[in-house]
Parts: C-alpha cells; sequence; structure tokens
C-alpha cells in the first residue's frame, strides 16, 4: 500500500472544515426537515477526541480540554479568519458584543488564551513544504498563502495593551448576572 494511503485517512474531510457550531445547525436542520431522530444523539454528545478511555463516569470533554467553548471558538475562528482581526481588535469587538457577560478581564483572558493556543499549535496546520512562488496567485491557495505560520506565542503589544484596557473598563457582569436571575 503506497505511504501516502497509510498516512492520510481521508482525501475528503466534509465535516473537517466546518464550524461546529454550524455543523451542529446542519444536523438539527436533518433532524427535523426529514425526521431523523437518531441525530439527537449527535446533537447532544458531549464533544471528544476520545483520546483517552470512556467510562460511565468519565468522558473526555474537547471544550473542558480546551477551555473554550465550541460557540466561542466558532466566533474566534470568524473573527481571526474572516474579519482578520489580531487579539486586540478581536478583544474590543467581543467586549461590545458580549456586552457585560463575560466581564471585559474575562473576555480578555479567553482571547489571550485564543491567541496563545493558536499561535502555539498554527505550525501544525501548516503541512506543505515550502515552495517557489513565481507569482502572487494561484488556484493552489495553501500553498501560495505567504502569511507567516509562526507566530510569537505571547504577544506582547498585543496583550499588553488587552491587559491596560480590560483593567479600565467597569466589571458589570455581577449586576447583570444577579439582574438575570432576578427577573
Amino acid at each position: 500500500m503506497p505511504t501516502e494511503l497509510t498516512l492520510i485517512p481521508a482525501d475528503i474531510n466534509p465535516i473537517g472544515g466546518i464550524s461546529k457550531t454550524d455543523l451542529k445547525k446542519f444536523i438539527a436542520y436533518a433532524r427535523d426537515a426529514f425526521e431523523i431522530t437518531i441525530l439527537n444523539d449527535f446533537l447532544t454528545a458531549i464533544p471528544t477526541a476520545e483520546l483517552e478511555p470512556i467510562s460511565e463516569a468519565y468522558v473526555q470533554a474537547d471544550e473542558v480540554d480546551v477551555g473554550v467553548r465550541y460557540d466561542e471558538l466558532s466566533v474566534f475562528g470568524r473573527f481571526r479568519k474572516v474579519e482578520k482581526r489580531g487579539p486586540y481588535g478581536m478583544f474590543t469587538k467581543l467586549v461590545r458584543e458580549w456586552g457585560s457577560i463575560p466581564s471585559p478581564v474575562q473576555t480578555a483572558e479567553k482571547v489571550k488564551h485564543f491567541f496563545f493556543e493558536y499561535a502555539r499549535n498554527h505550525h501544525t496546520m501548516t503541512t506543505l513544504t515550502p515552495a517557489y512562488h513565481a507569482e502572487s496567485y494561484s488556484p493552489d491557495d495553501n500553498r501560495f498563502d505567504l502569511r507567516p505560520f509562526l507566530y510569537p506565542s505571547k504577544f506582547p503589544w498585543q496583550f499588553k495593551k488587552i491587559d491596560e484596557v480590560a483593567a479600565v473598563l467597569p466589571d458589570r457582569s455581577n449586576s447583570a448576572a444577579d439582574k438575570t436571575k432576578t427577573d
């Protein structure tokens, strides 16, 4: 068997490039539109890489291991990739969009954690060997993606700026949570 076939699990990975949030929406649509009730099991399952043994008392949970919920990760990914936001730009937009829950400091921690892990692991997504680029565009987009794939994992300027801004923004998370409980 050729080496390629033994190392690559699939040449086509239809759900690998879809955000988990969008995938769940699609599965919910299929469940309702085609009355496939077994899809409820997919929607309620705890996302896991199944790298550790599953038992009655324990299921490895991706969201716990990563420290970010999939709905948050979907937002982070969209802001980073589509809107081309770095750490500071993402933080300022999330503070406006998320409002008071979580607090600005909690939002800062989530953004810094995301970018730290992204920088630390981004090189693993670069699977193509370096190539000579004779032109600036090619239909083979990954091969001609000239953005760096190694980033400083601490983002010193951006993280310092995020911490400075988060420290002076009012923390309304407790009052908002208390108000929600009493309504």
